[in-house]
């Protein structure tokens, strides 16, 4: 159930949320009638479709009993010998080549059907967040393919990629799975930083604070995040060189964060904002992940490490930065481009209840844990603690907060369910959107767009009204003056 739980968290709701709203909304954005390679987009969606079965038909066998990242040893045939791990290992194998086949027509749409005047100092920043993660995600998804193939070799035929002492190294896994866990660490806080963005500008009805630098922290972010996924084995015996690349690279991500962070609030705080459910959850948020990458930096010192990590601390430090990128930042993007994709509004009220029911189900589930962690150094992967340890009343508050969080996130998707056909009609842009999705219909045709506009800013809609505006007030004064008597 724990390794389902960890698996299904990643590969069946964090990255498929992120990558399915990438899919949707990136396109329109740029303005393409449709995607430059749709076969091996259905081709990626039917492999997905795929693994997300096959990983929840092992409850009809054998289910993996080697946790989401199934180590070697623990995972070679010699501890478990049934074929539990080669089913994870399928389904998660499967999952992981629809994701990069996802990204790879993703990627081939953003390059090739822009319209017209869209260069790529014009594009929105959330489409620009889909190119640098569909990069990151073909690049980490084949290092995790190639580690699952290793491992299927492994198991199945003899091989000794990860077998100590026979000129294979259990410490090669790590590598190579952290590579992807850390890669698609990142690609999550992309996708929500590239929906927050564009949320904080239409909410504050202002642009992006430095746009540019927005754009160019992403992509630092997506680079020098993946290159930190040592900071994850700071307390596996690796050399104390590679310690410090590991934590020199996870300290210098302060500056792209920081960054982005920084703009985000600005724009927010420069604005008159309209708090609706977008802008609530987006808020939310930032608040989250705040939390979530000050205490991860605690982390990334090789001392601190050594006390930290393998504690609830460190488990509290990445769910608040997954929650927030994910639950909050996804929620913000649905409820975002709800109407683009149905027509209607998700409910206003129920989501203000699911947005206070997860923030505080996030602050009882993963406070309690930063305590239990740092003070008492309650360890994970422990199926038991004793009494006498102090640990006992955080893990029943947290246990309670964590299903308080499940209720708030439950809620959302019968508000997204009911919305959908039963919610108030949006019209085409309800928001006042700026980028060219709100240029179409809601939802769209099959072919998108029946016209595009002449792109010449980063803000095509709002180019169009200003003109019309001119336009009108030119045909005000126009009038009023032929209505004046001659002298």
């Amino acid at each position: 159930m724990l390794s389902l739980y960890g698996t299904s968290a990643i590969f069946l709701f964090a990255l498929p949320l992120a990558i399915g709203l990438f899919y949707y909304v990136a396109p329109l954005q740029i303005g393409a009638r449709g995607t430059a390679l749709p076969r091996l987009g259905q081709v990626g969606m039917a492999l997905w479709v795929a693994g997300a079965t096959a990983l929840y038909a092992t409850f009809l066998f054998t289910p993996s009993e080697a946790g989401v990242n199934p180590l070697p040893p623990l995972s070679e045939v010699a501890f478990l010998s049934n074929n539990g791990v080669d089913a994870w290992a399928t389904a998660t194998g499967l999952a992981t080549l629809g994701f990069v086949l996802l990204s790879i027509n993703l990627l081939a749409t953003l390059r090739v059907m822009r319209a017209p005047g869209m260069a790529w100092r014009r594009v929105p920043v959330f489409a620009w967040a889909a190119t640098v993660s569909s990069w990151l995600m073909i690049v980490v998804g084949s290092v995790l393919l190639a580690a699952l193939t290793m491992l299927m070799i492994d198991r199945n035929y003899d091989g000794i990629f990860f077998a100590d002492g026979s000129g294979g190294a259990p410490l090669l896994w790590q590598h190579l799975s952290w590579i992807f866990y850390t890669g698609a660490y990142m690609l999550i806080l992309i996708f929500a930083f590239g929906a927050i963005a564009e949320i904080a500008s239409t909410f504050a009805r202002k642009p992006l604070f430095n746009r540019n630098v927005v754009m160019g922290s992403l992509a630092a972010i997506a680079v020098i995040g993946t290159l930190a996924w040592m900071q994850n084995m700071l307390t596996a015996p690796i050399g104390v060189g590679w310690m410090y690349f590991a934590m020199l690279m996870s300290l210098a991500l302060i500056v792209p964060f920081g960054l982005v962070l920084f703009n985000l609030i600005a724009t927010l705080a420069g604005g008159t904002l309209r708090m609706r459910a977008p802008l609530l959850f987006a808020m939310g948020a930032i608040f989250a992940i705040g939390i979530g990458l000050a205490a991860e930096l605690c982390h990334s010192l090789v001392a601190a490490a050594w006390q930290l990590k393998n504690t609830t601390d460190a488990t509290a430090a990445t769910h608040f930065a997954l929650i927030g990128g994910s639950v909050f930042g996804g929620f913000a993007a649905l409820h975002y481009w709800f109407p683009k994709m149905t027509g209607r509004t998700m409910g206003e009220s129920l989501a203000r209840i699911s947005f206070w029911t997860i923030l505080v189900g996030l602050l009882l589930g993963f406070v309690p844990l930063f305590f239990a962690g740092a003070g008492e150094g309650q360890v994970v992967d422990a199926y038991k603690y004793f009494d006498d340890t102090g640990v006992t009343g955080y893990n029943v508050v947290a246990s309670i907060g964590v299903l308080i969080l499940f209720v708030g996130i439950l809620l959302t998707i019968l508000n997204a369910i009911f919305s959908r056909e039963n919610g108030p009609e949006a019209g085409h842009d309800p928001w006042g959107g700026d980028t060219l999705e709100w240029f179409t219909l809601s939802p769209p045709d099959p072919h998108n767009f029946d016209v595009l506009p002449d792109v010449r800013s980063p803000r095509p809609l709002r180019d169009i009204r200003e003109a019309i505006g001119h336009r009108t007030r030119r045909s005000k004064d126009a009038a009023a003056r032929e209505s004046q008597p001659v002298a």
